[in-house]
């Protein structure tokens, strides 16, 4: 059984491949940017991890108008995509620091971090990639037992601010159906996020 709140009606004509996106990476990565950060055109937004919840908070940075966008993940096919959905600048960790990375794009460090990786040292690399009164956003989940070593003096001494993120902040019945008319109208590249596709058999 599912919760009636938890669904949404979608249009016939939007094949259900496409619309189970919206409900998952759309909804958490997009929603991130939009809903929990609520960020402004103009700023700073560096985004760690390139699955499909990182990809979608790409896409939601663009959408959103921010400059740089920052794309951070180990895998150059990732980061490739992630310039293809939006991202102005990509951050290979394996083969460099992405803080200072960061912060040299950003000339002191990203306004808002987006953790998405669900990792606890990439989440720990996300704050230290904000600047002052930057804020960082939790979207992965890590394992309960991992823990985060935060400094309250950078928090408190710096006004940054540490946020979580569950499934975008969103409100679905308002949300899905916002995107998929963002989606319609060629702002959200969702398509992109299929790189292909399996039976049940299989």
């Amino acid at each position: 059984m599912a919760a009636q709140e938890s669904l949404v009606k979608t249009d016939a004509d939007l094949p259900s491949q496409k619309a189970a996106l919206f409900g998952c990476a759309i909804m958490t990565g997009v929603g991130a940017i939009v809903n929990t950060s609520k960020v402004q055109a103009g700023s700073s937004v560096a985004v760690f991890g390139m699955g499909g919840v990182g990809l979608s908070a790409v896409m939601g940075a663009k959408l959103a108008g921010a400059q740089p966008i920052i794309a951070v993940d180990i895998l150059d096919e990732k980061l490739a995509l992630a310039t293809k959905l939006g991202a102005t600048h990509t951050v290979n960790a394996r083969k460099c620091n992405p803080i200072e990375a960061i912060r040299d794009l950003t000339r002191g460090g990203a306004q808002y971090s987006i953790e998405c990786s669900g990792h606890e040292a990439v989440g720990q690399q996300a704050f230290e990639a904000t600047r002052r009164g930057g804020e960082t956003v939790y979207v992965g989940l890590p394992h309960p037992s991992k823990r985060l070593a935060l400094s309250p003096v950078t928090i408190g001494g710096e006004e940054r601010t540490v946020r979580g993120s569950y499934m975008g902040s969103a409100v679905p019945s308002r949300d899905i159906p916002r995107y998929i008319e963002l989606y319609r109208a060629g702002r959200l590249p969702v398509d992109a996020l299929v790189s292909r596709t399996i039976t049940f058999e299989e």
